[in-house]
């Protein structure tokens, strides 16, 4: 029986050839927009499947108020700043992302007991996903 360990030490999030560090506790989500085809049935059954082309991709980035790169995503985000972002995981073998992703809008922020993480969300214009 074999036993892999996950570390979340292991995954980088690069966004402008700048590493984010400072990761909330939900860190990264990402995922392509769209399904990759849809399906219609016809009234004999027949069935057609049409291929959506559609290469967006929407990921995630959950930071702690305290991140050293939070200002730098704010002022990216202000700016509509276009740039590579890739996430990555070496020990799993997985990466995301694309060379083109713009940060959709400035976080929601709160105020309470506790810092509250943030979240930046970035709409990735070639998304792709490998895992290896």
């Amino acid at each position: 029986m074999s036993m892999t360990a996950y570390d979340a030490k292991d995954c980088t999030v690069i966004f402008n050839s700048v590493y984010i560090t400072g990761l909330g506790e939900d860190m990264i989500t990402g995922s392509k927009d769209e399904e990759m085809f849809s399906a219609s049935v016809g009234a004999q059954g027949d069935v057609v499947v049409s291929e959506n082309n559609n290469p967006l991709g929407t990921i995630s980035i959950v930071v702690q108020r305290t991140s050293p790169q939070r200002q730098m995503l704010i002022d990216a985000a202000k700016n509509g700043v276009v740039a590579p972002l890739w996430v990555e995981n070496k020990e799993l073998g997985e990466r995301m992302g694309g060379t083109q992703a713009r940060l959709k809008n400035l976080p929601e922020l709160g105020h309470g007991k506790e810092a509250g993480d943030v979240t930046f969300e970035a709409q990735v214009f070639d998304y792709e996903v490998s895992a290896t």
